[in-house]
Parts: C-alpha cells; sequence; structure tokens
C-alpha cells in the first residue's frame, strides 16, 4: 500500500474510532434546569400555523402568527420543551401591571426560561398583531388559534415563514406548558379544555373561567364597559387594524349576542364557559389568583378549582395578597421559584418535590404565607349568622340564633357609593341596612364563598341586591388610608422588578356580591317580581380567604344598587328584609 493510501487509511479509522459529539440537552442540578444556554444566541423566528377555522369569513384558513425563541444549542439536534404565552395584547399598549421586559417578548417568561433550555413561545390571537382572522372575545375561534399551535409543535399543523417556506418544529419535544395573566391565562384554561395532545401544564393568572361571570354578576351586569356590549368591545379593542377593516359585521354580531336588556345567560355565555368543559382537562394546573383583584374576581379561581378537584386534575393552588397583576409582583423571588419547578417537572419529568408539598399557598397582607392541603381550608364549616335588629333606631346585629319575627326596610339610594353605604355601621340609615357581630374574641379565619339567604319583598317590579361582607376595626368605622407603593427594580427580571404603583383608598369591603332578583331561581330564566310579595333569595359573595383580626367584627351592608360595582337599575324602590328567615352563612376555619 502506497505510503499516502496508508495515512489516508490511518487517519479515516481514527476519525471513526472517536465518540461521536453529545447532542445538547438541558442541564438539571438540585432539582432544576440550570441557565447555561446563552440567552444572546438564542434563534429568533416568527412562523404562521393553519388554523382549521376561517373566523372572518373570508374562503379561507386563518393563519395565526407564533413568534419563537428558542436556545441556539436548539439547531444542533437539541430537543426542546416550550413555554407558551397566547394573547391578543401583542402590539397594544401593555396592560395594567404587567412586569417590565426588557428584551423582546412582552414578558419575563423569554429571559428566564431560554437559558434554562426551553422555547418561549408567544402566540397572537385570530384577528390581533399578525395573525389572520377576528377576535371572538373567549369564542371557540380563540381556543382554535391556541390549540393550533400547539399540533404545530407537536409536528400535527403546517406552518410557512413569511416567504412562503415551510416552517417545521423538529427542535420541539411536543411538551408545551402555557402561562399567563388576564386574557392571557384564560386562553391557557380554554386550550386545556379541549384536551389537545401536548399540552403538559398550564398557570392560569388572574384569569376568566366563564365569561358569564366576568361580566355579570348573576344576572345584573358590571357597571362600566362591561355592562354595554362587552364582547363587542373587547374584540374592537383588540382587534388590528386590518381586523377592524374586515370584520365588523363578526364583531357586530358578538355586540348583538351579549343579552345586555336581561344581563340573562344565554347559550352565547355557555359556549364561553370553561368550567362546564372542566371533564375535558388533562393537563395539571398551577392556579394563581390575586386576593385583591377587583378585576377578574374571586369567583372565577374558586369555581375552576372546585372543577379541576372533581375530575381529578393535579392542580396546585397560588393566592397571592395583589390585585390583577403577575403574582411575580407580590411573590416575588417565591414565584419564579415555583414556576420553575413546577415547569421542569412537568415538561422535563424532573422528581424535585413540588408534587409532595402542601397544594396550597395562601399570602397574607403582611406578607407571611400559609399552607393547607386544599381550598377552601379544609378546615372550614359553614357558619350561620341570623339578621337581628339591636333597635328600631339603630343597626342590627349578626346573631347564632334567629331573632324571631319582625322586618326591616331601606330604600334604594343609587347615587351612593360604597363608603358611604359601609360608613358608620352602628347608626340606622335610610338607604340600606347594616349587621355586625360583637367585637371577635380572636381572629377568624374565613376561606370559601360566603352566601347570604334573606326573605324579601320589594315595592317595585325589578330590583337587583347587593351585599358587602365588611371588616370593621374596633371603631367599626372604616379610616381609609393610601396603600404603599412599590418602588421600581433594577437589573434584570427577578424578583425585584414590579411596576410602580399610586396610592389608593382601600375600603375594607372584604367581598361583594350581586343578584338580580327576577333571577333568584334562574340566571337563564327570569321570573316575574310581584311588588309587596315576600320572596326567599339566595345571594353568593365573591370568594375569599381573610382573617378579621381580633377585637374586629364582621360586617355584613345589603343594598340595593351600588353604583361602583354593578350597572343601575333604576326601577329599584323599597326593599323590605324579614328577619327571621335571613342570615348569613360564612365559611369559617373552625366552625364557630
Amino acid at each position: 500500500m502506497p505510503a499516502g493510501a496508508a495515512l489516508g487509511a490511518l487517519l479515516l479509522s481514527t476519525l471513526y474510532a472517536l465518540p461521536a459529539a453529545a447532542v445538547p440537552a438541558p442541564v438539571v442540578h438540585d432539582g432544576r434546569t440550570q441557565p447555561v444556554f446563552p440567552y444572546g444566541e438564542a434563534v429568533r423566528e416568527t412562523v404562521y400555523v393553519e388554523a382549521p377555522m376561517d373566523s372572518d369569513r373570508d374562503g379561507r384558513r386563518d393563519r395565526v402568527a407564533v413568534a419563537v425563541l428558542r436556545p441556539a444549542q436548539s439547531e444542533q439536534g437539541m430537543k426542546v420543551a416550550t413555554v407558551m404565552k397566547a394573547t391578543p395584547y401583542t402590539g397594544k399598549a401593555p396592560r395594567a401591571a404587567t412586569v417590565p421586559d426588557p428584551g423582546v417578548f412582552s414578558e419575563w417568561y423569554d429571559e428566564y426560561f431560554v437559558p434554562r433550555g426551553y422555547a418561549v413561545v408567544e402566540v397572537e390571537l385570530q384577528g390581533t398583531g399578525q395573525s389572520e382572522g377576528c377576535p371572538t372575545t373567549g369564542g371557540p375561534a380563540d381556543t382554535t388559534s391556541v390549540t393550533a399551535a400547539i399540533d404545530w409543535l407537536n409536528g400535527r399543523a403546517p406552518a410557512t415563514y413569511a416567504d412562503g417556506r415551510a416552517a417545521v418544529a423538529g427542535w420541539s419535544t411536543g411538551d408545551v406548558g402555557m402561562v399567563g395573566l388576564s386574557y392571557d391565562g384564560t386562553l391557557a384554561t380554554a386550550a386545556a379544555t379541549t384536551g389537545v395532545e401536548g399540552l403538559k401544564t398550564i398557570v392560569p393568572e388572574g384569569a376568566i373561567s366563564s365569561w358569564y361571570d366576568y361580566a355579570r354578576d348573576q344576572g345584573v351586569a358590571y357597571n362600566g364597559n362591561l355592562g354595554t356590549r362587552y364582547p363587542e368591545y373587547q374584540a374592537s379593542r383588540v382587534a388590528s387594524q386590518s381586523a377592524t377593516a374586515r370584520c365588523g359585521e363578526v364583531l357586530k354580531e358578538l355586540g348583538d349576542a351579549a343579552a345586555d336588556d336581561t344581563a340573562d345567560r344565554t347559550a352565547f355565555w355557555d359556549e364561553r364557559d370553561y368550567v362546564k368543559d372542566a371533564a375535558g382537562i388533562r393537563s395539571s394546573v398551577l392556579l394563581a389568583q390575586g386576593l385583591a383583584d377587583t378585576k377578574v374576581r374571586n369567583r372565577h379561581f374558586a369555581a375552576l378549582w372546585q372543577a379541576l378537584g372533581e375530575h381529578g386534575v393535579a392542580r396546585k393552588l397560588w393566592l397571592h395578597k395583589g390585585g390583577h397583576e403577575d403574582p411575580l409582583v407580590t411573590g416575588g423571588a417565591a414565584w419564579q421559584e415555583t414556576l420553575h419547578r413546577w415547569m421542569d417537572h412537568w415538561l422535563y419529568r424532573v422528581d424535585n418535590g413540588i408534587m409532595s408539598e402542601p397544594r396550597v399557598s395562601v399570602q397574607r397582607p403582611d406578607s407571611s404565607w400559609q399552607t393547607s392541603a386544599d381550598w377552601p381550608h379544609p378546615g372550614s364549616r359553614p357558619t350561620h349568622l341570623w339578621f337581628g335588629p339591636a333597635s328600631e333606631a339603630a343597626e342590627g346585629g349578626l346573631l347564632r340564633t334567629p331573632s324571631g319575627s319582625g322586618t326591616q326596610s331601606f330604600t334604594d339610594a343609587p347615587a351612593q357609593n360604597e363608603a358611604v353605604m359601609i360608613s358608620a355601621p352602628e347608626a340606622a340609615a335610610p338607604n340600606r341596612l347594616a349587621y355586625l357581630t360583637p367585637p371577635l374574641t380572636k381572629a377568624t379565619h374565613v376561606s370559601g364563598t360566603p352566601t347570604v339567604r334573606v326573605r324579601l319583598s320589594s315595592s317595585t317590579a325589578s330590583t337587583p341586591l347587593t351585599a358587602l361582607l365588611v371588616d370593621y376595626g374596633p371603631a367599626a368605622t372604616p379610616s381609609p388610608a393610601p396603600s404603599p407603593g412599590l418602588s421600581d427594580g433594577t437589573g434584570q427580571v427577578t424578583a425585584e422588578l414590579a411596576p410602580v404603583r399610586k396610592p389608593v383608598t382601600k375600603l375594607p369591603i372584604v367581598s361583594r356580591g350581586a343578584l338580580d332578583v327576577k333571577n333568584r331561581h334562574s340566571l337563564e330564566r327570569p321570573s316575574p317580581l310581584e311588588p309587596g310579595k315576600a320572596h326567599t333569595v339566595s345571594l353568593r359573595l365573591h370568594a375569599v380567604d381573610h382573617v378579621f383580626p381580633e377585637g374586629h367584627r364582621v360586617g355584613l351592608v345589603i343594598v340595593a344598587n351600588d353604583k361602583d360595582y354593578i350597572a343601575t337599575d333604576p326601577a329599584a324602590g323599597r326593599l323590605t328584609l324579614g328577619l327571621r328567615a335571613s342570615h348569613l352563612v360564612l365559611p369559617t376555619v373552625g366552625g364557630r
């Protein structure tokens, strides 16, 4: 063999003897994926996924824009799971209380998860951003735009780049975890109800579980934009410029279907109820909610949490002290760590013990945390507190036994605000009724959904009934004080980043609830209200997890209209309550 040929053969045999280069993979240490993949080298691309729908009725399937950010190593054979956020707000003004983001995407997830070996994907809802179609405010098209993106990540749906080239997610493991606040989290819940293959977990934060319950409270429209053609208003607000031009008919149909004239529940709203479809959920759920959220109220998390339990869904609940905001604002590093471990467990099957920890975490106003095995707290029991007047000239008490016969009346005052309603509860007032416990001899933990049951007659054929659960301090008269503001953080996206919040006046109202008395039997079919005739009425308040301190008093204020809360019914007049049958059911830990 010539010398040159022999050398070539030696080199070739040596090359084949060398071990093949290892395929990159996420690095796990101490039960967590590690930030070893440079964010600055990440692959950035936008693809357009063909969704199986034609929401804008133009005769062809809608294409949904999907922005992708993934580690550069995914170009070298590395398979990665996906943290996904679907949103209608891309290209729109940022939501209130959103966490600042110094990077490309609209949240902090890309800076955090891409270095740890995840792809981060943002899906633009149909009819928003660069996506084709028309937004439908929680309708089936919303859900389909999300599941189409998940199908693409699993090789089941076609997509192209802007230049028409086929886009294939060959780098994807197919496993997806969705996360998001408000509408974004709502889309995660909606997608999960379909049982779409590949969606392993969802993390809805302050998310809607029923669009009816978002716009209505038991037959009464909420005040403001929620009360008038709300589905059309919301879809128009998020629609892209091109969608606004071509979707006029679709958007008008949304407004027509809202049933504003009665605020009753219809098939339109049933189609947007994810709680009733919870049996289809196959993914795990980490549910987060701000206990002070007055936008997406606590009824949403409570209803979904109960349904998840009934259907045996793996779940965890995080209740923070904040309002309608990313849990990072109040939970800080603890939330970031929880979300990280949750995604690691469900998307990369990391055995980090998160599922063996207490299922429920609740943050108190002093930022301390309490944990329990479930929610409502397993020790919560219904406590019946009966209405009873102290005298004809003074307001009443919440008593452990019925007070006997008698009635109390008040006249609706549609212009009064909540500060007036709850003030000076020891004194009689013509436009409300107030009932208080004696000062509490020990701190009392309320966990669950309070209900009010009254025997009521109205002087008119139409009226709302509204109840306010109030935490009265030792003086029993609220003294509103500004809430402390938060400072700006610095550096990368970490627990310190938080929006600046202006001081606000906070009334000591723990929960509210309102009912159109015509809907006392059914939200779908109203029952005529005969003036002067007594009716038994049950009213749900929003779910609470609140500790009334020792020395405070539990108060319940009853009114008709509440302009700070619901749309005003001008027909309301004088209401009379029968005391013997009227009471508050308060879910207290430890019972009485």
